[in-house]
Parts: C-alpha cells; structure tokens; sequence
C-alpha cells in the first residue's frame, strides 16, 4: 500500500506540472519603463510650472541681484577709502556693510527657501498628474508593472515619449 502511494505520487506531480504548464506559458508578465526626469524637462506641465516660478520669482531675484552688487559697490569704495578715514568713521562704516550683508543674506536664504517651497509645490501637482497618466497608459496597454529606475532597460519597454503625449495633450476637464 505504501508503495502504491509513493508511485501514486510520484506520476501525479509531473502529470500535475504538465496539464498547469500550459497556463503558465500563456500568462506573460509586462514590465514598462518611464524616465521621470525626461517627463520634467519635455512635458508641457513641467515647462508651465517652471515658467510660473519664474514669473512668480523674477522680480525678487533681480532685486536681490542689485542689492548684492550695490553692496558689493559699497565695499569696494569702503576697501579704497579706509587708509584715508578717521578711526570713528572707518568703524561706522564697516558696521554699517556688515549689518547690510547679513540683511542681504538673509533675504537671499528667505528667497531661496520661498522658492524651493514652491518649486516643491508646483513639482509635486506634476508628479501627480504624470503618475495618474502613467497609470492609465499602463493599464491601456496591460502592464504589470512600471519602473522608474534601472539600471538597464530595453528601449522597446520604455513608455515615456507615451506618457509625456499624454502629459501634453489637453486636459478633458481643461476643453469643457
């Protein structure tokens, strides 16, 4: 009886394998490939927002930008005319560009945290609408998964140009 069951089980593993194989073969795994920064710099989204935050953030920058040289006009002509200043004047001066150059950096910190908030906003609202479309062009042509690193990936697997299409074309909601 053992010995039965041992042929038993022994011709019904490989008859097992051979009546599920065919399933397996059919079943085929989708792997795509999208390159983020390709999306970042060629989707009509991204270059909006990187118009926007210029726009936004030009006028800031090119007050901060004559500040700095009109500081740095100031201690160019303190540099030259130090030799020749009483003590009490060379002292007044000197204070004065310091407290000038720790107000100018601080605006330029400020600038620089205002600005990457926003670049952080305006990127984040990309992402998001790049991952529903790279959802939607997965799911169109039946993907499993979606990459947005490796180390090597078959041209043929890359979907980007697809998605930035997408990412270009207008809006539904934007046309009503």
């Amino acid at each position: 009886m053992n010995n039965l069951v041992r042929a038993t089980g022994t011709l019904l593993i490989p008859v097992l394998a051979f009546i599920c194989a065919p399933s397996y073969a059919q079943e085929t795994f989708r792997v795509g490939f999208v390159n983020p920064d390709r999306v970042l710099r060629e989707a009509q989204p991204a270059k909006a927002a990187q118009a926007k935050l210029e726009a936004e953030f030009s006028k800031r920058e090119k007050d901060l930008a004559g500040q700095g040289d009109a500081l740095k006009s100031a201690s160019e002509k303190f540099e030259r005319e130090a030799p020749t200043l009483s003590e009490a004047l060379r002292v007044s001066r000197q204070r004065t560009l310091v407290d000038q150059d720790r107000d100018f950096q601080r605006k330029r910190r400020e600038f620089q945290e205002d600005l990457n908030a926003r670049k952080n906003e305006e990127l984040q609202q990309v992402y998001e609408r790049a991952n529903r479309v790279v959802k939607q062009v997965a799911e169109a042509e039946k993907y499993d998964a979606i990459l947005q690193e490796a180390i090597y990936i078959n041209p043929k697997h890359d979907i980007t140009d697809k998605v930035i299409k997408a990412l270009n074309a207008p809006s539904p909601a934007a046309s009503k």
